[in-house]
């Protein structure tokens, strides 16, 4: 039954509210056929969304079945969780705010809106850090060796396109592009592989050995030269793929050129150096590395850290591979793995491992006052876990 007008003003008496005081427009809802809370589920969107959506764009809900969902934009990732409300919340498409009602009419009058469905409960999103740890899994199952020798067929399966990664991993098509490129990761006939670690440091060996021999500065590597020399080596799409891994390129006199990035290749001589080794003596490391990169570049302990850990209570001291990709995704569990690895840990040396788990306006410090607690250890602040390691 739709209220008449009279029936709306007997009840505001009855309420004792003054019908100047309210908008002219008064709006009655009722209830549609075979309406069900089951019907509509409600979602709260931040202003940035918000704009997000109205200007067409989509949002896109990713998560395999044994995967919390999340939220996706363009290029950020939301938790999704649901939030009880205390109020009966509606869904009353034909609504309107009090804005969008008329102030001009010269009487009271009603406007009747449908409810189309109701709920006690929405999705809230919160930002979080993009899930991609899953990303660099998927692409090891069958990383790029290189080209197939003659006789030899490489293998097709475990290979995936932007669109098979968007299916499956928990994260922005931006965000996977950006740890894409952190894996060093390129595309070939369509798939996107990683290459295999010895392929990627054998082209990476053709590369430093090319600048040593020519005597070019590292900041000044022509493309063109690379390409001609070592065409007989490798593919020219993979000599260019780790130039631009390893290096930044520019343009100067119509010439593509490179400069490689030192930090990188060091990194990159380092890790070849630790890949086989369980622990490495420090001083030896450190002049075998030395030795090892092309001259002019200085290696140093700083470039690499969150891919090897110095032991600095050892005797000899030691250093070891440990990367931060290699660690849990989640934050209790990363915190327990580390303190399983080391029982004390200083915060120049734990901070590497815990920097990306750091949300929006969160610091290391917060992390490490929330998951460890602090001591002082022979005049060095040190930090062991809050609660019982699991081994």
């Amino acid at each position: 039954m739709m209220r008449t007008l009279e029936e709306v003003q007997a009840t505001l008496q009855a309420a004792k509210l003054k019908e100047e005081d309210l908008q002219p427009t008064i709006q009655c809802l009722s209830f549609g056929e075979n309406v069900s809370s089951a019907d509509y589920c409600l979602m709260e969107l931040d202003d940035t969304l918000c704009k997000h959506i109205e200007a067409g764009q989509s949002l896109v809900i990713r998560g395999d079945k044994d995967e919390r969902a999340v939220v996706c934009s363009g290029d950020k990732t939301y938790d999704l969780k649901i939030a009880d409300t205390s109020n009966l919340l509606l869904f009353v498409p034909e609504g309107r705010t009090p804005d969008q009602l008329s102030s001009s009419q010269d009487g009271s009058q009603v406007a009747h809106a449908q409810i189309w469905g109701f709920c006690n409960s929405y999705w809230e999103l919160r930002k979080q850090r993009p899930k991609v740890k899953k990303l660099k899994r998927l692409l090891m199952e069958n990383p790029y060796e290189g080209p197939a020798l003659s006789g030899q067929e490489e293998r097709t399966e475990n290979r995936y396109t932007m669109q098979d990664l968007l299916e499956r991993i928990q994260a922005s098509e931006e965000e996977i592009k950006t740890h894409l490129e952190t894996l060093h990761a390129c595309q070939i006939d369509g798939y996107w592989r990683v290459l295999d670690f010895d392929y990627e440091i054998k082209l990476l060996g053709h590369l430093t050995q090319l600048v040593d021999s020519e005597s070019w500065s590292f900041h000044k590597v022509p493309l063109h030269t690379c390409l001609e020399e070592l065409a007989l080596l490798e593919p020219k799409e993979m000599i260019e793929h780790s130039l631009n891994s390893y290096g930044k390129r520019y343009t100067e006199n119509d010439e593509v050129l490179y400069a490689l990035d030192e930090d990188k290749v060091c990194r990159g001589v380092a890790l070849m150096l630790l890949h086989n080794a369980i622990k490495f003596n420090l001083k030896e490391f450190q002049e075998v590395w030395q030795q090892s990169v092309p001259e002019g570049i200085s290696t140093r302990l700083d470039q690499l850290k969150g891919v090897a850990l110095v032991d600095r209570t050892s005797r000899p001291e030691t250093i070891s591979l440990l990367r931060v990709d290699d660690l849990p995704e989640d934050t209790m569990e990363r915190f327990n793995h580390l303190f399983t690895l080391r029982e004390k840990w200083t915060e120049d040396d734990i901070t590497p491992y815990i920097k990306d788990l750091c949300g929006e306006k969160q610091t290391t410090g917060a992390l490490l006052t929330k998951y460890a607690r602090s001591s002082v250890q022979n005049g060095i602040k040190v930090f062991n876990s809050r609660r019982p390691v699991v081994t």
